[in-house]
């Protein structure tokens, strides 16, 4: 058995993933008293303890919460924004290559990928890597999701029952463009500059879909809806948890449908000048917790199915 910590346990991701770690067959985990949840000495004894320890922190508790692993065999999986671009820590996305899931599986420090960032990498990675997309190209990306991406503080702002009316509609947010999954969507993909990018939140609880349009004028390959499809279709085909659809025959896409999965779903659509890519998940699953699992999985050497 793993024997695994939860540090932030009673946050968002961290409710998400005690949930799907209580089925887990290989997993044991270690649980903090209540009246213990902020005392250092007894964090640190257990999670010293533990095989995997799991941050699901603010940035500046996660930076803290690594200094008192001293145990060099202990996994830390941190769901912050903290360590996603720091030496030193692999980034968790193991479908986007070999290099990456070889990294997770033999590394003690993990960062998860952010959930925007997660979609936004899902489409940008490939085609850089590939070199149908160059480095230097002036990347847009739109994104959706449901209030549950704001954490404990933006659901009870969502579900009260004196909420504004303007929370009624979908509302634009990172306007002064300096969101924090910015710094791993330029880094991971390896672009020259950060994308201009668009979040939306909006009323419903969780999924997410993340849009990067494109000009196949600028594309190096692959300049067409079948040749992209069948670009994405390839790169992905061995990953049990990414795929490639057809457009809905409605012609909408919706960020809902993929709710309490680990499933990441591409659609391409568009004409012979403009396409539009889209990555459909959930912001608390792909995005978030099962993710998170999926790398402990790997790290631990379980199937990488199990529990998800």
């Amino acid at each position: 058995m793993v024997k695994v910590f939860i540090d932030g346990q009673a946050g968002t991701t961290g409710l998400q993933l005690k949930s799907k770690l209580d089925k887990h067959p290989y997993v044991e985990i270690i649980e903090i008293e209540e009246d213990k949840r902020k005392d250092s000495s007894e964090r640190q004894r257990l999670m010293n303890e533990s095989d995997v320890v799991f941050l699901c922190l603010p940035d500046a508790a996660a930076i803290e919460a690594v200094k008192l692993v001293t145990n060099p065999n202990t996994v830390i999986i941190d769901a912050s924004t903290a360590h996603r671009t720091a030496d030193g820590w692999s980034y968790g996305f193991p479908e986007l290559s070999e290099k990456h899931r070889l990294n997770i599986k033999n590394s003690k420090r993990i960062a998860n990928p952010g959930c925007h960032a997660t979609g936004f990498i899902s489409l940008v990675y490939p085609l850089i890597s590939e070199g149908i997309m160059s480095a230097d190209y002036p990347v847009t990306a739109h994104s959706i999701t449901g209030y549950s991406g704001g954490g404990n503080k933006m659901i009870g702002e969502y579900e009260s029952s004196d909420r504004p009316s303007e929370y009624d509609s979908p509302r634009q947010y990172g306007l002064t463009q300096n969101h924090k999954h910015l710094p791993e969507m330029k880094k991971i993909t390896g672009l020259e500059n950060e994308p201009v990018f668009n979040p939306i939140v909006s009323d419903y609880y969780c999924g997410m879909a993340v849009s990067v349009p494109v000009h196949t004028a600028l594309l190096n390959k692959c300049k067409s809806v079948q040749e992209l499809t069948k670009f994405f279709t390839a790169y992905y085909a061995d990953s049990c948890f990414i795929s490639v659809r057809m457009l809905p025959d409605n012609g909408f896409i919706s960020p809902m449908g993929l709710e309490g999965t680990n499933n990441l779903v591409i659609y391409v659509g568009g004409n012979e000048r403009r396409v539009t890519l889209t990555a459909v998940f959930d912001n608390l699953g792909k995005g978030a917790s099962s993710a998170a699992l999926q790398n402990m999985n790997i790290a631990m050497g379980f199937d990488e199915n199990t529990a998800l």
